[in-house]
């Protein structure tokens, strides 16, 4: 399936600020980012910022780039304008791949994108949970699927909760028990992506802080693509930071 990938990026961070220019073995993080989404098999990478230093470091690297306006409340309205700045056909497929992910795989975009039909317009991933202390961390996002692959439900609980295994023991995981972990890669039709922000905000999404759950309170189906493990982690802290630059200095 063809599909571009818009890249959302920002220079302000509160944890870490100018994070998509941090050098990653002589080139911005930004560029990095960028470089595995081409591998992915895009047909058009493309970084959208409302920054010229991003913007500067991008053209110097050869990375496309789309100014945007500053005030987008989220980086999926950011890459929404890019689109209609772009104007790609309804049914044209968008991935929205974060700014700090120099180190996701790139097959895994590719397969996100192909989730993508005219009855399920919107896809992300999850992969399965094997530590009982994942299970059980709020922060660590759970999804649970029907049998066609869709998202019944995302939460910050440990769902599905496995009643008799957990009766019995809250230290390990039951036997055949499996909980899926969220990865936050998501792709759209061209047609939803232009919808997905005039949705009204729905209590689920106030009450967990996932804004995923926006789409399935308004009936809209979400496809996810199941890998079997865990992607590399993106650069959150100046710990990530770290461990990444370490990773390229190797290199």
């Amino acid at each position: 399936m063809a599909f571009i990938v818009i890249i959302p990026a920002r220079l302000a961070s509160t944890r870490l600020p100018g994070k998509p220019l941090a050098d990653l073995g002589g080139k911005p993080m930004v560029v990095r980012v960028a470089e595995q989404a081409l591998l992915s098999g895009a047909a058009r990478v493309i970084v959208a910022t409302d920054h010229d230093s991003i913007r500067e470091a991008c053209a110097a690297h050869g990375v496309e780039v789309c100014m945007t306006r500053s005030d987008h409340p989220s980086g999926t309205d950011r890459i929404a304008e890019v689109a209609r700045t772009l104007g790609l056909p309804p049914d044209a497929v968008v991935v929205n791949l974060q700014g700090d992910e120099p180190l996701i795989d790139p097959a895994l975009l590719a397969a996100c994108a192909a989730q993508i039909s005219a009855a399920v317009p919107m896809a992300t991933c999850a992969h399965p949970l094997h530590d009982v202390a994942d299970a059980f961390n709020p922060n660590v996002v759970k999804v649970v699927l029907d049998k066609n692959g869709r998202a019944l439900y995302f939460s910050r609980a440990t769902i599905p909760w496995h009643r008799d295994g957990f009766a019995q023991s809250k230290d390990s995981l039951p036997a055949g028990y499996v909980p899926l972990r969220h990865i936050g890669l998501y792709a759209y039709s061209n047609a939803f992506l232009q919808e997905y922000p005039q949705l009204s905000a729905s209590p689920l999404e106030a009450i967990e802080a996932l804004e995923q759950l926006r789409v399935l309170w308004h009936g809209v189906a979400i496809a996810v693509h199941v890998t079997d493990s865990a992607p590399a982690a993106g650069v959150d802290t100046p710990e990530d930071l770290a461990r990444v630059q370490a990773h390229y200095g190797a290199l």
